[in-house]
């Protein structure tokens, strides 16, 4: 076939196009009347069966084509074909570009819209970007809106660091790695932060028994996979070796058993799901940081440090105080909350009577009116849903996606298909269970990108 079959051939396709869909302008141009007043401000003629625009372009030096582009309808099968056709053809060039060379030859009525959705079910551009569907923000845990009997009976915990630190000061002493243990309170926010000299089981069973030891018992502990360590193979390879070692998982669920602790492991790779004490590590990074910059402490150095930024910490205000009134009280604060109970037992019931017997009931109703702020003046502000607010079509069982993976290029991320879901008790689909070409894993929906074309 020839260059000309080519051009007779389309020209043939366009024509019948343009018949199908802008007959009766076809009419009225043949006639010599106005067309549509929707078309009206191109200024159509009709030359050899076909519509062109006429623009204001006709002093130009372009070539006939691009002064008097061919006018073509909005949808259709073949300008789906015409768009994806010349997509392809220039290297897979983005919307404004792909309409850039489209209008050298072609006027489709409202062409963004057709080439950014073209360009958006296009597979290749897709893998080089690809996005996943956020579904709506769950409710809190009940740990985090109902008020329980003291700080750190729901806790969370996660690790930070290394560090470097030296076991003492002086000349030619060499630096050591070490990392910090932080406890966070799901209810009130306070934090405790310990420092583990290295990553070993029994270094870690220490500072959970200092923690023990000064907060009081524990009913339930939250904490990450421990496969979320495994994309960061510089510096947290030797974090992520130590908490899937079965060594410290056989130790630590022995404590657990002994002291009468629950563990909850959020799903792997699913960071967002422990909200709570990853903002607590941004924070508490922040602050040291700011403090230290790269100065190498000593042990000593830092534990003392960390400990301010935890004093620190457990003084940053729940919510905005009500009034600027002097006789208004402080800010409440998760230091309100910490050391006014006993740490071997839970607190007494309520006082609900106005009369204060014993040192003990003053002390209870103490704590108790913390509580009673802490419901009035804390818990709506947990209310909205800063973002993930709109309802996202469901991933479901068979649906193609591409697997976000960390710390490897997309065109890198695998290809797997959904074989479980598992929603929530209000039917939102948050955590999928994928096939790959490697393996079956439990992802977060977030981490999940569904193919355009399906």
């Amino acid at each position: 076939m020839s260059a000309s079959d080519y051009d007779f051939a389309e020209l043939l396709v366009l024509r019948q196009l343009q018949t199908h869909y802008f007959s009766a302008e076809i009419v009225r141009l043949g006639e010599g009347k106005d067309c549509s007043p929707f078309i009206r401000h191109l200024k159509p003629f009709l030359k050899d069966g076909l519509i062109r625009v006429g623009g204001r372009l006709s002093n130009s030096d372009l070539n006939y084509d691009r002064k008097y582009p061919i006018l073509l309808p909005s949808k259709d099968p073949i300008l789906n074909l015409l768009v994806e056709y010349h997509h392809k053809v220039n290297c897979h060039a983005g919307p404004d570009l792909l309409m850039s060379l489209l209008r050298q030859r072609y006027w489709i009525l409202s062409a963004r819209n057709l080439i950014r959705s073209r360009v958006h079910k296009c597979l290749p551009c897709f893998r080089l970007r690809p996005k996943p569907n956020f579904p709506e923000m769950a409710d809190h845990r009940s740990c985090r809106v109902v008020q329980s009997a003291k700080p750190f009976v729901h806790t969370g915990t996660d690790y930070a660091g290394p560090f470097k630190v030296t076991m003492s000061r002086g000349r030619g002493v060499r630096s050591t790695k070490a990392y910090v243990c932080l406890f966070v309170c799901m209810t009130t926010r306070a934090v405790h932060i310990e420092l583990a000299g290295d990553l070993s089981t029994a270094s870690f069973m220490d500072a959970f028994k200092r923690f023990l030891s000064r907060r009081g018992p524990v009913s339930r502990i939250y904490s990450d996979n421990g496969t979320n360590y495994i994309g960061a193979k510089r510096k947290l390879s030797e974090l992520h070796r130590f908490l899937c070692s079965e060594h410290h998982n056989t130790e630590f669920g022995h404590m657990l058993a002994e002291n009468r602790i629950d563990w909850s492991l959020n799903v792997p790779t699913a960071s967002h799901f422990g909200g709570n004490w990853e903002a607590n590590i941004k924070s508490l990074k922040s602050h040291l940081y700011r403090t230290v910059g790269d100065t190498v402490l000593s042990f000593e150095e830092l534990s003392t440090v960390l400990t301010q930024v935890e004093s620190v910490m457990n003084t940053r205000p729940l919510c905005r105080t009500l009034s600027s009134d002097p006789s208004e009280p402080l800010a409440l604060t998760p230091a309100h909350f910490l050391n006014l109970t006993p740490l071997k037992y839970l607190p007494a019931q309520e006082v609900e009577t106005k009369s204060i017997v014993t040192r003990h009931q003053l002390l209870d109703k103490l704590v108790q009116s913390f509580w009673k702020r802490w419901r009035n003046g804390y818990l709506h502000t947990l209310q909205s849903r800063r973002k993930w607010n709109t309802p996202v079509d469901p991933v479901v069982v068979g649906t193609v996606v591409v697997l976000k993976t960390d710390n490897s290029p997309p065109l890198h991320w695998p290809l797997g298909v959904v074989e479980e879901v598992f929603p929530d008790s209000t039917g939102v689909t948050r955590v999928a269970r994928v096939k790959t070409a490697t393996g079956s894993y439990l992802r977060p929906v977030v981490r999940l990108c569904p193919l355009p074309n399906q």
